[in-house]
């Protein structure tokens, strides 16, 4: 248990890092995109194709960032009024929602996209790059929401059960 434990500390720290770099890197592509419009005589042709595919990933490794602080928006005026048994009850439920829906739409559906992508040769326009790059961040989120709803049933006491009482 208490490698598992680990494992999630790890994965919370390199998803944390990962999101604060492409946000650094997205702030320093816009910037750079306003200043080659307004300023520079010739505007840049590749920064609003970068800036597209790193709000990509950052929305989705993001959403499964969110869903592990409990940041996601969320409706509990029914659990609050429940037990603490049964607002546990709902809580499993829900994480088993997420879990169903990261494996079918997200994992299955999503590497069902980058496999396509990849065999139909599927380039950016701007870049020339695989586009299955792009959307390798589906599945990976999906993963990512995966190893965190199963966490969330197994211990849900490191979760945000108890605020629901």
């Amino acid at each position: 248990m208490r490698q598992v434990k680990l494992m999630l500390e790890k994965l919370d720290y390199v998803l944390s890092r990962l999101l604060a770099f492409i946000m650094v890197i997205l702030v320093v592509d816009v910037a750079w995109q306003v200043i080659t419009r307004f300023i520079l005589p010739k505007p840049s042709s590749f920064t609003e194709e970068v800036a597209r595919f790193l709000l990509i990933w950052l929305s989705l490794l993001g959403a499964a960032y969110a869903y592990k602080l409990h940041a996601h928006l969320g409706l509990d005026i029914l659990v609050r009024k429940l037990s603490a048994k049964n607002a546990l009850r709902v809580f499993r439920f829900n994480c088993s929602l997420v879990a169903i829906f990261s494996v079918v739409i997200l994992i299955c559906g999503g590497s069902h996209l980058v496999w396509l992508t990849w065999v139909l040769g599927q380039q950016s326009p701007v870049l020339n790059m695989p586009m299955a790059y792009v959307y390798v961040a589906i599945p990976l989120s999906g993963l990512i929401f995966l190893i965190y709803s199963i966490s969330f049933i197994f211990a849900p006491s490191d979760s945000k059960v108890d605020d629901a009482k």
